[in-house]
């Protein structure tokens, strides 16, 4: 089915965007572009065991290039480079007077970067964080996990990586099956393959359920092709 034989139901709808998540280390910003340079946000929700967040460090996956991070309410950060002179982690560290007695702090540490050009994938930036207490004794959590059944490990944070798109209908190839379609569409109006249609927006959903003929798409099978709007 192409999707401007349904234009009643793509517009008749208000934009919901979901709320970032409040994980210890995560990736808040949402989505970013193959092979363009972008802003990405690593949110800190939390410290450990009620300490503050004293020092956060977050590896960089091969094929990002052009790592650019920023100061942040930790002051300055440091960069590690491998020997050809890529840089493989960033690190934030607090000076000491700055470090607040108890958890009661939520912080974004962003880093400019340039992902591979490898839409509708998923690159994972293992994250270390450290907690200090009011002794100086230093609590570590690795935020390393890279798939859900690591259920001894936390996951590490997650950034979708999308093709470049317009406003409006765009047409993609997805070499890859997806099955987490809300972190790879979140801003998107609807996503549609063939009879099947999915959306973020729960108003959305409703209309998708009440037209005849049409689905809900819960997952999109590698090497499809896929009309989505925004």
């Amino acid at each position: 089915m192409h999707p401007k034989s349904l234009a009643p139901l793509t517009f008749a709808f208000v934009m919901v965007l979901p709320a970032a998540a409040e994980a210890h280390v995560s990736i808040s910003s949402g989505p970013a572009f193959a092979d363009t340079t972008g802003e990405v946000t690593f949110s800190v929700g939390h410290g450990c065991e009620g300490n503050d967040t004293y020092r956060v460090d977050v590896e960089i996956p091969p094929g990002v290039t052009a790592v650019r991070p920023m100061t942040s309410d930790f002051g300055d950060v440091n960069v590690m480079t491998d020997d050809a002179g890529t840089i493989v982690m960033v690190s934030w560290q607090k000076a000491e007077a700055s470090l607040q007695p108890k958890d009661t702090q939520f912080y974004k540490l962003l880093v400019r970067m340039k992902p591979p050009a490898e839409p509708f994938s998923t690159l994972y930036f293992p994250a270390h964080q450290t907690c200090k207490n009011a002794d100086d004794t230093l609590t570590v959590v690795d935020w390393v996990g890279l798939d859900e059944t690591e259920t001894d490990v936390e996951p590490a944070p997650a950034l979708q990586i999308l093709p470049r798109r317009f406003p409006g209908w765009n047409k993609f190839s997805v070499p890859s099956r997806i099955d987490d379609l809300a972190a790879f569409f979140p801003d998107a109006q609807i996503v549609w393959l063939d009879d099947a249609a999915f959306s973020i927006n729960p108003t959305t959903v409703d209309l998708i359920g009440q037209t005849a003929g049409v689905t809900l798409l819960d997952a999109i099978p590698a090497s499809s092709e896929i009309w989505v709007r925004y």
